[in-house]
């Protein structure tokens, strides 16, 4: 009988199709070279457990996030930092929408803009800016379009440059001075919006009425004094500078002791004040 060519012959190793090839270099592996190699035990890496006690894992901690640079070591484009920008904006709306509802004097307004400059100090500009963009389109869907503006202007603006000024090492004086005026731009803006709303310009009106009140109690009082206009708009626009300096000097110290304890520092406050709450440089 004729062979068909080009088949392979019995015998060779063609023939038994499990049996490993050859390599590149022409050498034979057979399966007891295999099972040689497999048989052969590997030597166990040796694990320094020194590294796992507690004085090493602590230094090793600490050279990593060292105190008052947490943030420096956080990754930008980590999934962690969108985790944390939908958390705190979420948490500043929710602050903002629980105030709106049930009003409980002046102790959740001081943290309207707390979680955005939080946001800034972890995680830099861009992380803020998407938590503010956020916080204000999250109100705008709970509350509507308008009462979301008057949380992003000014509280959130307010958190942005608190971070900032923040981030930078500026002093209590500069912060606190810059954010007075952008608190008074904001009072000044809501104004605005609400005479907007309602067709009737509330600053004049509001002006007028004090100056008619005033003018009442120098007359019961036969006091020699006519209030103007124009002097009554100036003390209320030095009241409402010193209000917002008094707020912003109060978030400042609420900051000062929640973010140590997040390890994201804001500068120290003047020797002043550290004499007044007692506190002593760790």
């Amino acid at each position: 009988m004729n062979e068909i060519p080009g088949s392979p012959q019995q015998g060779t190793p063609s023939s038994a199709p499990n049996s490993p090839s050859t390599s590149s270099e022409g050498t034979d592996v057979t399966w007891d070279d295999v099972e040689k190699e497999l048989a052969t035990p590997n030597p166990s890496p040796v694990v320094d457990e020194s590294v796992f006690s507690d004085d090493s894992f602590s230094e090793n901690s600490s050279a990593r996030f060292p105190q008052g640079s947490f943030h420096e070591s956080l990754n930008p484009s980590s999934p962690l930092m969108l985790v944390e920008t939908a958390f705190l904006a979420s948490a500043a709306s929710l602050i903002w929408l629980v105030n709106f509802y049930f009003p409980m004097g002046p102790i959740l307004r001081l943290f309207f803009s707390v979680p955005i400059a939080l946001l800034y100090l972890r995680w830099g500009n861009r992380a803020a800016w998407m938590g503010t963009l956020v916080s204000g389109l999250l109100l705008s869907v709970l509350m509507g379009p308008p009462r979301s503006l008057l949380y992003i202007m000014p509280f959130g603006l307010m958190g942005v440059l608190l971070g900032l000024l923040w981030r930078r090492k500026a002093s209590w004086a500069v912060s606190i001075s810059i954010g007075a005026l952008l608190g008074a731009i904001g009072f000044f803006f809501r104004v605005w919006l609400i005479s907007l709303l309602l067709g009737d310009d509330l600053w004049q009106y509001t002006t007028i009425q004090i100056t008619d009140l005033i003018d009442w109690i120098c007359v019961r009082l036969n006091l020699a004094f006519q209030p103007s206009l124009p002097l009554i708009q100036a003390l209320m626009l030095v009241m409402i500078f010193v209000n917002n300096l008094i707020y912003l000097f109060v978030v400042h110290l609420v900051c000062w002791f929640l973010f140590d304890r997040l390890r994201n520092p804001i500068p120290r406050p003047p020797k002043w004040v550290q004499v007044i709450m007692e506190y002593e440089e760790k």
